[in-house]
């Protein structure tokens, strides 16, 4: 290893505290483990053999990963538990999904992790990907690459070839830029902001094959909507943990807080009473409730926020916090307007807060979706056919009803979203494993004929039907505990263009949308790349033509704001032409006959 800059690791909740050191991959490194990495051709049972072993190896050295987790990441010893229980779990449920796996692995992988679940996330996708037989190199970030390196030491040890799974440290820029523009790499795993999820899939676009996938899980702006005729305990309760566990540092957590407006008032009272008992400090005592945030920067971005609320009069509630350290005290602001009026995600102990009258409970819904992001949503009411209507009315990856918003166990909650929020499909469940392996694609050589009416191409789109809330098939049989439902359905992406090439193939590209409940558009002439960077509405690209084409139409797709949207070049395309949208309802927390209730609100 050449080695590059040397990153001291410091405790984020005790600046003395020296965790240890850091060394970053130079370019030089990456060439080497780009050079280096060999697919895991081993069969596939003994692979399954390896990850459970390492799972096994894990939960051994709960120890030390508490204890690293603690003082490089900051994380409580609540969030430690639930942390190594996901990652082991995604070790276990990986190696079971692939004994069932016919197609080959794709070739090198790169994964590229976030800081803030710097063990499971991280685990969690390099487990996918050599489940399915792929050579791993893994980036995690550069704030928690300790835990990193004690993961792939683990792996390792378990008997994952060096040659398979390879850590290469490093900034984003430097390290996980390299790594998504060199065309040696044939699938991109990614969890982080949407911002440098976009970024990426630039990236990609521009140097890999076209048929390169990225498998991106990104940010939300995630509202919860609780009702008169909610528990107020409860929602508390749930309130509470889903905004300011971890200090907030969830993509998962809520953000935004909708209160019928009737009984605001004295949820807010109790909510105000159960933050004031919430203890910061050390995330190693047992005593701590919220740790710190990871560093000095994401500290001084949240208190800018705050501080701005603060001037124009709209801070309802904020905790105690200690004085070193990266600690921001937990914080409640009104937020008149609701989520149309915040921006962007801030991504820490801070919870927005608006009313909402009962006869407006449409609009709020309206609002959350046309924010465009689709990762969470939670629910507290007793009302059976009003929680119907929400839930079948949110754009989300996972709602939660009469319970928190975070914590997504594997196999049981499969976790990711739509929209900004995310490419699917989703980690822990049974579409994520194949989406690692090979897929047959399509050629087709034809003419494309004239060019299209460019306008009359627009006015066609914008006439097709919006299907996402279709319902193609519902899973209830995901395991979970008594009391608890949770169940798995499949939509239509969306509004697909088919560009063949030739009349044939578009018709019958739009023939395989219309099957998997798509509305589907069939080109009648040649659709110049740089019309793709602004047609609308827009969710996905079929094109089974040449690479240099499809490239074209791939950097056009790319370049465009908002959604990642997919340039779809499999035979077989209905894979990637569905949504998953996950449910997840405390059945237990209704508490008495919810019809008398119906009246109410």
């Amino acid at each position: 290893m050449a080695g590059g800059a040397v990153w001291d690791v410091t405790n984020p909740a005790r600046p003395d505290d020296h965790v240890g050191q850091l060394t970053l991959a130079a370019p030089a490194d990456v060439e080497t483990a780009l050079a280096a990495a060999r697919i895991w051709d081993a069969p596939v049972a003994l692979r399954a053999e390896v990850l459970t072993r390492a799972a096994d190896l894990f939960e051994a050295a709960h120890g030390e990963i508490f204890a690293l987790l603690a003082r490089e990441a900051g994380k409580t010893l609540l969030d430690a538990v639930g942390e190594l229980r996901e990652a082991v779990d995604f070790l276990r449920y990986y190696a079971c999904e692939a004994l069932g796996l016919a197609a080959p692995a794709r070739g090198v992988f790169a994964c590229i992790s976030p800081w803030n679940f710097p063990l499971a996330i991280f685990t969690g996708q390099i487990a996918a990907a050599l489940a399915a037989g792929n050579a791993v190199i893994a980036k995690p970030a550069e704030t928690t690459g300790l835990i990193a390196a004690l993961a792939v030491r683990l792996l390792h040890q378990a008997g994952v070839p060096r040659s398979a799974l390879q850590l290469v440290p490093g900034p984003g820029a430097d390290v996980g830029a390299a790594l998504s523009s060199d065309a040696r790499i044939k699938g991109l795993c990614f969890t982080g902001s949407t911002a440098t999820a976009q970024a990426i899939n630039r990236a990609r676009a521009a140097h890999l094959d076209p048929a390169t996938p990225l498998i991106a899980e990104t940010g939300g702006l995630n509202a919860m909507v609780v009702d008169s005729t909610a528990l107020p305990e409860q929602a508390v309760r749930d309130i509470l943990a889903s905004s300011f566990q971890s200090a907030g540092q969830r993509c998962s957590a809520l953000r935004v807080l909708y209160v019928q407006e009737d009984v605001i008032a004295p949820v807010l009272a109790m909510l105000q009473g159960a933050m004031a008992e919430l203890r910061l400090g050390d995330p190693w005592d047992l005593s701590t409730d919220i740790g710190p945030v990871i560093d000095g920067a994401a500290k001084a971005g949240i208190l800018a926020h705050i501080d701005a609320a603060r001037a124009e009069g709209r801070v309802i509630a904020q905790a105690d916090a200690p004085g070193h350290g990266t600690f921001v005290a937990p914080t409640i602001l009104r937020l008149p307007g609701g989520i149309a009026a915040l921006e962007r995600e801030i991504f820490g102990p801070v919870l927005h807060v608006t009313p909402y009258r009962a006869a407006d409970l449409p609009r709020v819904i309206a609002a959350v979706n046309a924010k465009g992001y689709g990762l969470t949503f939670g629910m507290h009411s007793r009302i059976d056919d009003r929680v119907q209507a929400v839930t079948t009315a949110i754009r989300v990856g996972n709602a939660y009803v009469n319970r928190n918003q975070i914590g997504a166990v594997v196999g049981s909650q499969p976790f990711g979203g739509e929209g900004l929020s995310g490419t699917g499909p989703k980690a822990g469940g049974p579409a994520y494993l194949p989406r690692f392996t090979q897929s047959p694609t399509m050629t087709v050589t034809d003419s494309t004929g004239a060019v299209a009416d460019r306008a009359a191409l627009a006015a066609a789109l914008a006439a097709l039907p919006d299907p996402r809330d279709r319902v193609l098939s519902v899973d209830d049989t995901l395991p979970g505990p008594t009391g608890e439902s949770n169940r798995l359905s499949r939509h239509p992406r969306g509004r697909v263009l088919c560009l063949g090439p030739g009349p044939v193939a578009a018709q019958a590209q739009a023939q395989a949308a219309g099957a998997a409940g798509c509305s589907a558009l069939a080109a009648t002439g040649a659709v110049a790349p740089d019309w793709l960077t602004d047609l609308d509405p827009l969710d996905a690209v079929i094109f089974w033509g040449d690479d240099e084409t499809a490239r074209a139409y791939d950097r056009a797709l790319a370049a465009r704001g908002g959604a990642i949207l997919p340039l779809i070049r499999d035979q077989d395309p209905a894979p990637r032409l569905t949504l998953e949208r996950h449910l997840c309802i405390d059945t237990t927390a209704a508490g008495g006959n919810a019809a008398l209730l119906a009246a109410s609100g």
